[in-house]
């Protein structure tokens, strides 16, 4: 089972970057967590956040944001819905599925002796 991330959503802000203080190069990321195996894809309710200054070349971590950040994310958070939950069958697990299903016909049909007249 392999987990990986999809982005939600990229924004520029125009924030005094904390370690550098420059205006213009703090990006803020917002991705939501994808699961996928052999039988399905889940989206989860997992939601992850980055905050990097492609100025200084650092990741800004929550500790280190200023109060205006601090709003700033808070607002695009809100603005920012995760996608809702969800599960998608693969084909591997639609045929599985359908043989399944066919088995268990079969075995209906003999148990009542639907074969037996031919």
């Amino acid at each position: 089972m392999s987990a990986s991330f999809f982005t939600l959503k990229e924004v520029d802000l125009n924030n005094n970057c904390p370690e550098c203080y420059s205006t213009k190069g703090l990006h803020l990321t917002f991705k939501q967590k994808l699961v996928e195996n052999a039988f399905y894809k889940a989206v989860t309710k997992d939601t992850t956040h980055t905050l990097y200054c492609h100025t200084c070349n650092n990741e800004i971590y929550p500790v280190q944001w200023t109060h205006e950040i601090e709003q700033v994310f808070a607002y695009q958070q809100r603005a920012t819905p995760a996608k809702p939950r969800s599960v998608k069958l693969t084909k591997l697990s639609w045929i599985l599925i359908s043989i399944d299903i066919l088995l268990i016909l079969a075995i209906i049909l003999y148990v009542f002796g639907v074969f037996d007249k031919y």
